[in-house]
């Protein structure tokens, strides 16, 4: 290996090493995709570039605000936000792709309570969401970096879970959903280590599927083959 390629190889994996909330993969968009992102990114996208929010002009009314970091392709995210039309809606997501499709469905539901990042949600907390601002914060599916050595990537992270807290208002929920056990299980370590926090289960481990987040059909095949998913409700408390 050259000298330069080390070095550059020691750039990434320290760059890896930072704690973020995604590993970029970009797909290539859609027609449908594209053209969604044109016309509806000026109404529902934001930029990290604008800084701290107001959520009361962005909504252009006050109300309680759901965000989600990682929605994917969007789907049950706009469900949720077409289903609860007294809330305000925000996602978070990396990949282009997903954000045209969760446009594109968006446009379809005719839903208008929902804004869309498409930037990393570490930075986006940090400088564009006031502390105590959020109803709920919701993570679902994350990535779960199977192999233990990897472990140390996973979103889900003491001091990212603090940061998380901030952003709630006091009796704001985190709501967080996996399909892997050994990441639920991970969770919930993290979780009840983490001060200030109360479990909403009753068991103090994990709770029913609540109603409000869709089943998606990815997890209605894993139920069909005897998967598991694990949903954890906690409230900030303090």
């Amino acid at each position: 290996m050259s000298s330069d390629n080390l070095e550059k190889a020691q750039a990434e994996g320290k760059y890896i090493r930072k704690v973020r909330s995604f590993v970029k993969r970009e797909g290539r968009l859609t027609k449908g995709q594209a053209a969604a992102l044109e016309r509806s990114w000026p109404t529902m996208g934001l930029t990290h570039s604008q800084g701290l929010l107001n959520l009361t002009e962005v909504f252009g009314r006050e109300a309680p605000t759901v965000l989600e970091i990682g929605f994917g392709m969007g789907r049950s995210l706009v469900a949720m936000a077409k289903a609860a039309p007294e809330k305000n809606f925000i996602g978070i997501e990396v990949h282009r792709p997903g954000v045209g499709a969760c446009l594109l469905e968006a446009e379809e539901a005719e839903v208008s309570n929902l804004r869309v990042y498409e930037h990393d949600a570490v930075e986006v907390l940090a400088d564009c969401i006031a502390d105590g601002s959020l109803a709920t914060v919701q993570v679902f599916f994350p990535d779960p970096w199977h192999k233990k050595r990897h472990h140390k990537r996973r979103l889900i992270q003491p001091e990212f879970v603090d940061l998380l807290r901030k952003k709630l208002a006091i009796g704001g929920v985190l709501h967080l959903a996996t399909d892997w056990q050994n990441y639920a299980e991970h969770m919930l370590e993290v979780m009840q280590a983490a001060p200030k926090w109360r479990n909403l289960a009753a068991d103090n481990t994990y709770v029913p599927r609540p109603e409000e987040r869709p089943l998606t059909k990815f997890e209605q095949r894993g139920e069909r083959l005897g998967h598991g998913v694990w949903d954890l409700k906690f409230e900030r408390i303090a």
